[in-house]
């Protein structure tokens, strides 16, 4: 009986995984091809050609968002930054707090960024500075 409930929990997590494909940090775009800074994304998983699942929200070149909207405040999981772009995010509101830049490419899993001696950016982002 354990063995077919982690069947059952592995099938769930790998299907929600599925068609999680991180995008190509040099040609992202919106769905109009307006190019974009960066891509957020909810999930990221243990497996990188799994992240980049769940809700997206596009950043612009020359966003600047000292707080995040609410529905996105301490949700980003895993990221995509242009080419040419850097991202440079805080953990506060009001762009305070800790801060980090990331460069072009991609980030599959915010837990595997350290943040201070303990913690990670996993679910952190409180606000964002972006530029190309």
């Amino acid at each position: 009986m354990k063995s077919l409930a982690a069947v059952l929990v592995c099938v769930a997590l790998c299907w929600q995984g599925l068609n999680a494909v991180c995008p190509d940090h040099t040609t992202l775009t919106d769905v109009n091809g307006a190019k974009l800074c960066a891509r957020f994304f909810e999930d990221s998983s243990p497996i990188y050609a799994q992240s980049c699942g769940g809700e997206s929200m596009d950043v612009y070149p020359g966003d600047d968002v000292p707080n995040m909207p609410l529905r996105w405040n301490n949700r980003v999981s895993s990221l995509v930054v242009a080419r040419y772009c850097s991202l440079t995010v805080w953990d506060f509101y009001l762009k305070e707090g800790e801060k980090k830049k990331f460069s072009a490419g991609i980030q599959y899993r915010l837990r595997e960024v350290s943040q201070g001696l303990i913690g990670s950016w996993d679910n952190d982002i409180s606000g964002y500075y972006c530029t190309c």
